[in-house]
């Protein structure tokens, strides 16, 4: 194993304490208390979901019935899928027209792309935060501020949103509220990992993974209770919990301690390392005192792209993102078209989603048991592979067959779901901390790349099941063959900087004396695996 292997490195020739070798040693097993910080920290994962999926309810094309009196000049919605050819005054929605964007602005009988605008522009504003925002994270502000600020910009953005007076106003309010829900998941996921030691990570990771599904869950019966009422108040109550919680995370949450000492604020991280080991019942704090001997702190180059320079150097790491974020660009096509496309399967909506929701607890498991049992690199392909099979039986299976229909498309979003938490942990492992939280923020990007498109092919897949199942089928089983080309993590300990991380590949290989050197020579030729 990697990390066996590496075990000399960190103390032949009296090489300094590696940051991993510091928390394991001197701040001891992770405590229950500890647990409970990192558990906090993952919570934001509920309402990252929630703002993830609002428009499957709020953007919802609601039911419609022909008026009495009128039936000569209307056709049944049997008939006629859509209204939009009907006379005036000869039908109208099931529902008050406010509880949809689609029946209160009349979208439904505009173009595609009119539809499709909103949700798209909300991953269009996740793409462009995550690009803009991501480095932050490793540079300036540092995961837990980045985090706090993210989530009190996406609850304030969602307030905000529930007083569009039109649709353009709605679509650039989503656009905001995307470009700042964009480092929730990144920076939530990388600093409750930085919290706590190895023996503790799958079972944080699995907590925010349920934390997801827990949010999920919680939408259909937040829109099931407001169902009479606008899509406005749907918006509300998912946006006013959150900027609660953002202030109680400001109080309560800590700083990565790792993201402190590669940044070289050694007292900022014995005074973090003093908390965690107090909460813990380890030894004495003065044994923290290694840490000014710690040279771990890698130079920032003075700006804060310099994370993202110091990857593009290093042709190994360019290899491995570019992989990863092409096999996290069609997960990201099916995990989020599939929640809404649902409504094109003939099945009630509340119903529906419930079922979509309820599979990602099931999912969460499934990625648990992988991360901690099998290799990352084979469970991704095999995940995709599933995926894309159960998306095209949704095509093949007859129109009049819904529950088969259903049973396909729950399935295919199960492994997608499993595929998405499984890349995630696996970014985590393929870079060094200081540059984990970019590198994780580029392959969430990838993904959120895949949710811009995903908008119109549910829109399209509404008059043609193939443009929306069949392409997310296509999507994810070919880009699902990119993690065959990355090195397997499983089991070996995280690195902190890229020499450390070079330094790990090259051992197996190497003696000691001429370990440096091979290093070297990797990060400018090819991926040292």
């Amino acid at each position: 194993m990697a990390e066996t292997a590496s075990a000399p490195l960190l103390t032949s020739h009296k090489a300094k304490p590696s940051i991993d070798d510091i928390i394991e040693t001197y701040v001891g097993a992770t405590g229950g208390m500890q647990l409970l910080r990192a558990f906090l920290v993952v919570f934001a994962r509920a309402f990252d979901a929630q703002l993830l999926f609002i428009s499957v309810f709020t953007a919802a094309e609601p039911q419609w019935h022909c008026v009495a009196g009128n039936s000569s000049a209307c056709w049944t919605p049997a008939a006629s899928p859509s209204p939009c050819t009907l006379p005036r005054g000869t039908w109208a929605w099931d529902r008050r027209a406010e509880t949809s964007v689609v029946s209160e602005w009349a979208l439904s009988c505009g173009s595609p792309a009119i539809i499709s605008l909103p949700a798209s522009s909300f991953f269009a504003g996740c793409l462009a935060g995550g690009f803009l925002l991501t480095v932050l994270a490793d540079s300036l502000l540092g995961r837990k501020k980045m985090l706090v600020v993210a989530l009190a910009s996406m609850s304030m953005a969602g307030m905000l949103t529930a007083l569009a007076p039109n649709v353009w106003a709605y679509a650039a309010l989503r656009f905001v509220s995307g470009f700042a829900r964009s480092m929730v998941g990144t920076c939530t996921l990388v600093l409750s990992t930085e919290l706590v030691g190895k023996r503790c990570r799958n079972t944080v990771n699995l907590a925010a993974f349920l934390c997801f599904t827990a949010g999920f869950l919680s939408l259909p019966a937040v829109a099931y209770a407001s169902r009479e009422d606008s899509w406005r108040s749907v918006y509300f109550w998912t946006s006013l919990p959150c900027l609660f919680y953002a202030v109680l995370l400001h109080f309560l949450a800590q700083e990565s301690p790792r993201w402190l000492l590669v940044r070289g604020r050694t007292q900022e991280a014995i005074e973090t390392l003093q908390q965690i080991a107090s909460h813990n019942g380890s030894g004495p704090a003065a044994s923290l005192s290694v840490l000014n001997a710690c040279d771990m702190h890698e130079d920032s180059g003075g700006h804060m792209f310099a994370t993202l320079q110091a990857m593009l150097a290093r042709r190994w790491a360019i290899r491995r993102l570019g992989a990863i974020m092409a096999a996290g660009f069609g997960v990201g096509v099916v995990y989020f078209g599939m929640p809404l496309s649902v409504g094109s399967l003939d099945s009630d909506l509340y119903v529906s989603v419930t079922y979509n929701a309820l599979s990602e607890l099931p999912s969460a498991i499934l990625a648990w048991l992988l991360v901690a049992r099998a290799n990352r690199r084979s469970s991704v392909v095999a995940l995709a592979a599933s995926a894309g099979a159960c998306s095209l039986a949704c095509v093949a299976i007859p129109q009049d067959a819904e529950a088969a229909r259903m049973a396909a498309e729950l399935l295919s979003f199960f492994a997608t779901s499993a595929a998405y938490s499984v890349i995630l942990i696996y970014s985590i492992e393929l870079f060094p901390t200081s540059l984990r939280n970019s590198a994780l923020g580029l392959v969430r990007q990838a993904m959120v790349l895949g949710g811009v498109v995903a908008p119109v092919l549910a829109a399209l897949g509404r008059k043609r099941c193939f443009w929306s199942f069949g392409v997310f089928g296509l999507a994810i089983g070919c880009s699902g063959l990119f993690a065959a080309c990355l090195p397997e993590t499983r089991g070996r300990s995280l690195s902190d900087t890229m020499e450390e991380e070079e330094r790990k590949q090259a051992a197996p290989s190497s003696s000691s004396c001429t370990r440096t050197a091979v290093a070297k020579r990797n990060s400018d030729e090819d991926d040292p695996v």
